[in-house]
């Protein structure tokens, strides 16, 4: 078998409410892969597997879905909302098979085609699994910004880089 021969078929399409609870499943496990230790404590103690369930519910509609392997099940997703790419998360078990690279362009694709000439993201300082990766994908570190991290009826500010991307 060839090096491309094992590169499993990778498909995006929207997702569905079906889609929901795989969507926060990724979601709650990558969340706390790349943000425990990086985020105040007050937005740990509301990030409950419940608030991932009712958030990924309630974003179907701004939500892509990846689905790969041979059991053809949603490997991750990406959230996009105007120019902002809001989430990209992909389960543990296919990071690095080529889910997050395809999620990204496919985001900056959804910002191009809303009118956008440019994309943003952002990222907890401490999370440079995700740093390295934007970067390798064109991103450039635009600095330092609070991000309002929406809890309820407030926000609560997290420090985070903006990366931007021309599109």
């Amino acid at each position: 078998m060839s090096e491309i021969d094992s590169i499993p078929e990778i498909d995006l399409r929207p997702a569905t409410a079906a889609d929901a609870e795989a969507v926060a499943t990724i979601w709650a496990a990558g969340w706390r892969d790349g943000h425990l230790g990086h985020v105040p404590e007050a937005l740990v103690a509301v990030r409950t597997p419940e608030s991932f369930r009712a958030r990924a519910a309630q974003r179907v509609g701004d939500t892509v879905v990846a689905v790969a392997g041979p059991d053809r099940q949603v490997a991750g997703f990406v959230m996009v909302v105007g120019e902002e790419v809001e989430q990209v998360y992909v389960a543990a078990s296919h990071r690095g098979s080529g889910v997050a690279g395809r999620l990204l362009a496919e985001a900056e694709r959804l910002v191009a085609a809303g009118g956008h000439r440019r994309a943003w993201l952002a990222v907890v300082p401490g999370n440079s699994r995700a740093r390295r990766f934007y970067q390798r994908s064109g991103w450039i570190d635009d600095g330092l910004f609070d991000y309002p991290a929406v809890v309820g009826d407030g926000t609560i500010p997290v420090p985070c880089h903006r990366y931007v991307k021309p599109l």
